[in-house]
């Protein structure tokens, strides 16, 4: 069953084990959506390394130099490696949505699994690899935050944590094409491209969670910020990325607020 698939696939600690859990995953497989599933083991399951710290304890180090292009885009890679676990834990966590919901995740860690393995095999070419750097664990922290409420899920994990990507992958995307590391931006184009579709699927399964419950989709949004204590959303925003996301144009002017 596709929901157990998943399970399986975030608890594996082995990174090659887990991107073929995850490749091999198969959409067509049938959805036991409403199944209660139990796990004794860790979630998710990682490897030792990264060493996990404090968001303001990463360094930030320099472009111009290897090393520096090199923490950047393990720091990627890790956001990555998250969104892949992001991925399959709403898959297995929650239960009773349309098969179509379940499908749609199983999409989104596919393509996070082959952002992480593009991004790390560009790290090997660069003399490093996924561990090698200190990394934060600030979008799991979220997770575990709305383990017990899909609606908070869909509102702080993909139209906010992961829309954020969008605001900022185009500029740093553009700092890595100056410092000559052409083949990191290119990584970065896929990326936008795909995440734009994954914010999307947010969008999308959020508005249906609130039209289910009840509730409207803005006001309900802005209630799961304050709730859930969530970053403040500042500027700059990719609004054409965000539109093409799904977010409504009232919604967009509202960001634009002072």
């Amino acid at each position: 069953m596709l929901r157990q698939q998943a399970l399986d696939a975030l608890t594996q600690t082995d990174i090659p084990a887990k991107l073929q859990a995850v490749t091999a995953l198969a959409a067509e497989c049938p959805v036991d959506s409403a199944a209660v599933l139990c796990c004794s083991l860790p979630i998710p399951g990682r490897p030792l390394q990264p060493l996990l710290v404090p968001a303001t304890a990463v360094p930030r180090r320099a472009l111009h130099t290897v090393e520096g292009r090199a923490a950047l885009l393990h720091s990627l890679a890790h956001i990555e490696f998250n969104a892949i676990n992001l991925a399959l834990d709403i898959v297995w966590r929650f239960v009773g949505m349309p098969q179509s919901f379940y499908r749609d995740w199983i999409k989104v860690a596919q393509d996070e699994a082959y952002h992480f393995s593009l991004l790390n095999q560009h790290l090997q070419m660069l003399g490093y690899q996924y561990g090698d750097f200190a990394a934060h664990d600030g979008l799991w922290q979220m997770a575990e935050k709305t383990a017990d409420d899909l609606l908070a899920r869909l509102a702080l994990v993909p139209r906010t944590l992961e829309a954020r990507g969008l605001d900022v992958t185009p500029a740093i995307r553009n700092k890595l094409q100056q410092a000559g590391d052409h083949a990191a931006a290119a990584i970065l184009d896929i990326i936008l491209r795909d995440e734009i579709s994954h914010v999307a699927f947010g969008n999308h399964w959020f508005e249906y969670l609130c039209n289910a419950r009840g509730v409207a989709p803005q006001s309900c949004y802005r209630q799961l910020l304050r709730q859930y204590q969530a970053w403040p959303l500042r500027g700059p925003f990719n609004l054409s990325a965000r539109q093409a996301a799904g977010f409504a144009a009232d919604e967009l002017t509202a960001l634009q607020q002072p």
